[in-house]
């Protein structure tokens, strides 16, 4: 069982997005457990304060030290010397940029803890102290750490045996093996006159697949191009994608 904590200023938020869907089903299965930490109930003074002006003169506050590091050791014990199944995530937009990869790596983890930062930040002693990971969602920046947390610990989560009611979907999603996936459709085979693509109806499942590999490869050159240039293609794949060259 996946073990994933969260150090945050709302245990509440952070425990309601999870109670839901798929994550809750997983949790109910006992495939992976949620708790949470509150920096404020190591606060020292009857504020419960947690945050502090920064040094050099910068605006804002910081979240101290102290009351991060002992949240993150409730969750954590042994957080001051991570062993290799344990991961401590910080998302924050000067880390890496998290990808599937990441994902899986976190999925394969016994226990994984995420320190949702507020205000300017934390006291980066704590991340020097704690982290195997910094993690980003992208150039971008969000008022709290807790929704980049709860979207990593979604990807790493469906990850696991037994989440998915379809485990051979992961096969077909976007990223799992370096392209976009290909669009989809239901019924009804039209829909305000628009028609689901004549070879999905065919039958023809060699057919089928080179659609949905052309499909993939042209959406991820258009939409994706750095990841189209990293992606492994192979013969047939260019040969899939001379059509639309000439």
């Amino acid at each position: 069982m996946l073990e994933v904590g969260f150090v945050t200023l709302f245990p509440e938020m952070v425990l309601q997005a999870l109670g839901h869907s798929i994550l809750r089903r997983a949790e109910q299965a006992g495939l992976v457990s949620f708790s949470t930490s509150d920096p404020r109930d190591f606060a020292t003074d009857k504020h419960r304060t947690v945050d502090s002006r920064p040094f050099g003169g910068d605006s804002g506050m910081l979240l101290m030290a102290e009351p991060v590091a002992q949240a993150i050791e409730r969750l954590l014990p042994s957080a001051k010397s991570p062993k290799p199944d344990t991961a401590v995530v910080f998302p924050d937009p000067t880390g890496h940029l998290f990808t599937q990869s990441h994902a899986s790596e976190l999925s394969r983890c016994e226990r994984v803890v995420f320190v949702c930062g507020h205000y300017e930040g934390i006291d980066d002693r704590v991340r020097q102290t704690f982290a195997t990971h910094v993690l980003s969602l992208g150039d971008f920046v969000l008022t709290n750490g807790e929704m980049p947390a709860l979207i990593m610990a979604d990807a790493a989560v469906r990850l696991l045996p037994g989440v998915l009611g379809s485990p051979e979907s992961l096969d077909q999603d976007s990223h799992s093996d370096g392209l976009l996936s290909a669009p989809q459709f239901t019924r009804p085979e039209t829909w305000r006159g628009l028609a689901v693509p004549e070879v999905l109806r065919s039958g023809d499942h060699k057919k089928v697949a080179e659609w949905k590999r052309r499909q993939a490869l042209l959406l991820t050159r258009i939409n994706r191009p750095d990841l189209f240039a990293k992606a492994p293609l192979s013969k047939k794949d260019l040969e899939l994608l001379a059509p639309d060259e000439a």
